[in-house]
């Protein structure tokens, strides 16, 4: 009997009938989770959503190689390949990197009615927002106003920027920095730009991170107790995070509860995998035993995660006639989803040489989540018009 049962549910689960398959399916692409685990966390949200596509579920999750630079051919041919699925209606690519607008356009050539979305575009905003149908990133523009701006509602007088020449060459990066140090000015903070060696230099990861462990206590010597930081690089964060929580300062903000918390504090997170809630809530804890309460800050929930399963769930809604793209509340609600709690900002790109808005292409941040403080409302800050027109 109990053999005859098993065999029934084998057969519900692996022999439905072709009708009970999805209607169609959604490609997303990302890279592995060395990339960046956040990107394939919300893959993997989705398919625990509409299921697999090669089970008969809706969303079928490919990575591309982590050399994606030196393989761009083999980036555009895999996503340009989802084309060749009939059943394919949406693609979304999370980060967009080099070789992503190509592809695009060998989707739209093959197949027209293959909604192309992409997030975190390494390319040229014009380039990428000529040929995809909605671009989102995160608002580094905007948060070169807000994060001083939540440094200052924390108690910081100096503002420290920390950069090297690689990441300064970047349009956006460049923009931002240019940004915070006006927002400093207008805002009574003090500003310092300090350059740390770029982790693909000669000194590679682990020096760069030294370096930063070591300079963080000089520099909180230098600026004083009452000093924020923010560095541009992901791998710098974890020594400044442990210095800032064992010697004083602020560190305002990861993009991602992940993002360097677990190796400053100490602690492993590997069976909260993909439970932000309670990832947040096991590093607050650690935070505030270790003396860093109202210092520190995050994104509740991480960019990488939330655009990636947003846009998803935005491709999936369009299809089925629910939603539209160009209407910014409806991406809103596809984001509001995977964020439960936290509330966040939106606006439409401008091309800082044309002063022209694109509609297409979607800025984004979530409000601010202070350790031992809780959410810090900055999303409902106005950013100044100006600050979007500094070049």
């Amino acid at each position: 009997m109990r053999k005859l049962i098993v065999l029934a549910v084998l057969f519900l689960l692996y022999a439905l009938p072709a009708s009970a398959a999805a209607p169609f399916h959604i490609g997303v692409v990302t890279g592995t989770v060395s990339q960046g685990e956040d990107n394939v966390r919300g893959a993997e949200k989705l398919i625990s959503m509409y299921g697999d596509a090669s089970k008969g579920g809706m969303i079928k999750h490919v990575t591309y190689p982590d050399n994606f630079g030196a393989e761009m051919e083999t980036v555009i041919s895999q996503i340009a390949g989802l084309a060749d699925d009939p059943k394919m209606k949406a693609v979304v690519i999370m980060e967009g990197v080099p070789g992503t607008a190509e592809a695009f356009r060998r989707i739209k050539e093959k197949r027209g009615d293959i909604l192309c979305l992409t997030g975190q575009p390494q390319e040229d905003p014009n380039v990428i927002g000529e040929v995809a149908d909605l671009v989102v990133n995160s608002d580094n523009l905007a948060m070169g106003y807000i994060m001083p701006a939540a440094a200052k509602k924390l108690g910081a007088k100096t503002y420290v920027h920390i950069s090297f020449p690689r990441h300064m060459s970047y349009e956006l990066l460049s923009r931002r920095r240019k940004i915070m140090e006006a927002a400093c000015k207008d805002l009574g903070l003090r500003f310092v730009f300090e350059t740390a060696p770029d982790p693909t230099s000669d000194v590679g990861v682990a020096g760069a991170q030294q370096y930063v462990l070591e300079k963080t206590a000089a520099w909180l010597r230098k600026y004083g107790k009452n000093t924020a930081f923010f560095s541009t690089n992901d791998a710098q964060v974890e020594p400044l995070l442990k210095k800032i929580t064992e010697l004083g300062g602020y560190y305002v903000q990861t993009d991602s509860p992940l993002q360097g918390y677990a190796g400053a504090l100490g602690i492993d997170l590997s069976k909260e995998k993909g439970d932000w809630k309670a990832i947040l809530a096991k590093i607050e804890k650690a935070v505030v035993a270790k003396g860093g309460k109202g210092r520190l800050a995050t994104w509740a929930y991480p960019s990488g995660y939330c655009i990636t399963a947003a846009l998803g769930e935005i491709g999936k809604r369009v299809v089925e006639k629910r939603a539209k793209l160009n209407r910014q509340a409806d991406v809103m609600k596809a984001f509001a989803v995977f964020s439960p709690g936290m509330t966040w900002n939106s606006s439409a790109y401008t091309d800082a040489a044309t002063g022209v808005k694109m509609k297409n292409f979607l800025l984004i941040y979530q409000d601010t989540y202070v350790f031992g403080r809780g959410p810090l409302g900055m999303d409902k800050i106005k950013v100044p018009e100006k600050y979007y027109r500094m070049r």
